[in-house]
Parts: structure tokens; sequence; C-alpha cells
């Protein structure tokens, strides 16, 4: 840590909103990225060989081989952001730098995306948005831009955390029946208050369900979690939705699936090789096949104040000598 600096220096990646930043340069020599361009491989570096603390983003990829490359002075990664899946913790622990991020915060806001994405691809809301504006309307018929009813259906959450149950709450309400896949069962309280099914076996949950929801974090054991194999056991009428990360399901064995009918649809707001989208994807979506938007399932004003605050506790409590309250360690991804 830099003890010649009466503030220690932060360096912020991306654009945060104003009063984040603000508070940033009230409590630190923050160096923020007004253009919000995203940095370089060698921009990060430049940056981590400067800064005591780095406030990166779901953008920046710090992989062993650029932690390598940092400061002696960089102590804290303070990861603007839930997911922490753009860092590697180990590698960054081995060097002796703390990695934080925010989470809880975005819960409610990516539960909300994950139903609006339930209902765009269930009742054709995306199609069905760009009738007026085109002027192809012709008027009411009772057979046009039919979709699916929800209520009764059955819900599959893979990953029942805290998002996980937030999607079952909102479902439920919507009178879904909701089944989970989980790496640990829920207690029973909280199964019995979300009238939720388990399920041990994720084959045997996705061969059932009208709806499959992806809410588990990304991690070496979740990558490709949905594979081929895995999404050829779900049935032909059912929907995908995903808004956790695009790694997690096999993006061009669901391509593929969608291309020849063999799922009904899906609404994706994660991609596996972010910011590209694939063409196909693209042309799948012109079609009406399936409904992309671009990474905004925790986009609201609310929650990314929350996230900056969040940041701002975590690199003010580690410069106070103390343990920051949202420490990420290896054993917890």
């Amino acid at each position: 840590m830099n003890t010649g600096r009466k503030k220690p220096l932060v360096v912020v990646t991306r654009r945060l909103p104003d009063v984040t930043e603000t508070r940033m340069r009230e409590l630190f020599e923050a160096r923020l990225n007004v253009d919000d361009k995203p940095m370089t491989p060698d921009e990060l570096v430049a940056a981590m060989r400067e800064a005591d603390v780095l406030v990166p983003t779901v953008t920046d990829r710090l992989d062993a081989a650029l932690l390598e490359r940092a400061g002696d002075q960089l102590k804290l990664i303070a990861n603007f952001g839930n997911g922490v899946d753009n860092i590697d913790v180990g590698a960054a622990l081995n060097r002796g730098i703390t990695v934080t991020n925010t989470p809880g915060v975005l819960t409610e806001d990516t539960a909300d995306m994950t139903m609006a994405l339930v209902l765009a691809v269930a009742r054709r809301i995306v199609a069905g948005a760009e009738f007026i504006p085109q002027g192809t309307w012709g008027g009411w018929s009772p057979t046009f831009m039919l979709g699916r009813r929800i209520t009764g259906k059955r819900l599959g959450i893979v990953g029942m955390g805290r998002i996980g149950q937030a999607v079952a709450r909102r479902a439920k309400a919507f009178g879904l029946q909701i089944h989970y896949h989980n790496r640990r069962r829920l207690a029973p309280a909280v199964e019995e208050g979300l009238e939720a099914t388990y399920w041990d076996s994720l084959d045997q949950m996705l061969a059932r369900m009208d709806i499959v929801s992806v809410n588990c974090p990304h991690t070496p054991a979740t990558y490709h979690l949905l594979s081929a194999r895995r999404l050829k056991l779900m049935r032909k009428d059912a929907i995908l939705i995903n808004t956790a990360r695009g790694e997690i399901i096999d993006e061009a064995a669901l391509t593929r699936m969608l291309e020849e009918g063999e799922l009904a649809g899906a609404g994706l707001d994660v991609f596996e090789q972010e910011p590209a989208v694939s063409p196909k994807l693209v042309k799948l979506a012109k079609a009406g096949k399936v409904t992309l938007l671009p990474h905004m399932g925790s986009a609201t004003t609310e929650g990314r104040i929350d996230m900056g605050e969040k940041v701002i506790i975590n690199v003010k409590t580690f410069m106070d000598g103390h343990r920051p309250p949202d420490r990420v360690l290896p054993h917890m991804l």
C-alpha cells in the first residue's frame, strides 16, 4: 500500500453513476474513466502498476497472466459487480491482493428481468411491439400473435441462490409451479414457503419443465452446465431463459436447436462471447425465435448506485485496516 499519499489512488475502469464518482473523489484520489471506453489489457496493467485499488467491472478480464504484471502496491481489487468470473481470484490471492464484490444489491432487478423475459418469450411481446411502429397491424384477429399461457406451467430454476429465490417468488405470484436444482437443497422452511420441488438430478428436471431459467453463477464447475447433451433433454415446446452468464450454456448448441425448431424459444440477456453476439442468434431474433437483450438484467439506477456504495464501503473499510465486508475467496466460488 502506498503510504506516500494522503489518500489511496483508486483507478476506476468504467464510467460509474455520478453520485458514486463524486463520493470517490471526496474520499480517495480517484482516477475516473470519463469516456467509459473499456480498457485494453495493456491499459489495465498500467493501471495496476500505479493504483493502490483497482475498481474493475465485468468487462475487465483480470487473468493470472495480467495479475502477474501488477505492481506490488496494488492491494485491493474492488469489483463493481456481483460475479467475479472476470477475475482470477486465486491468482490475486497469491499476489497478496484482496478481491471484493457487490453481492445482494442486484437480486431484485435481475429477478424482475428474468420474469420480463419469461413473459416476452411466452407472449411474443417483442414481435408484437413491432407491428404498430411498422404500420403493418391490420386490427384484432382471433388467431393473431398467439403466445402461450404461463399460469400453471412448470418453471425449473437452475441455481437457487438469492436471485433464483427472488425469481421463484415472482413466478409463484404468476401461478407457475416452482422446481429447482441447486448444489445444496434449501432449508425446509424456505422450500415450503416457495412451494418448490427439489431435483438433485439436473437432467431429470430439464426433461420435465415448460420453462427453464438459468440463475447460477459462472464458475469452472458451471461452464457449459447446460451442454448440448443436456439441452437435448428439454422438451420441444419448452423455453429457456438466461440472465446469469453466457458461458453457462453451450450457445452454439442452443442456436442449432432454435434453428431446427427443437426448442419453442429462448430469452437471453447474456452471451458466451460477450459483447460479441452470434450473427446466427441475431438472425433468429429477427425471425422472432429468440429474444435478445444487451446484458441489462441489473441495469437500474437504484441498482448501480447501490453497487457503487458497496464498492466505496469495501475500499474504505480495507484502507482503514479492516477486513472488507464483501471479500471473495477461492473456496467461495
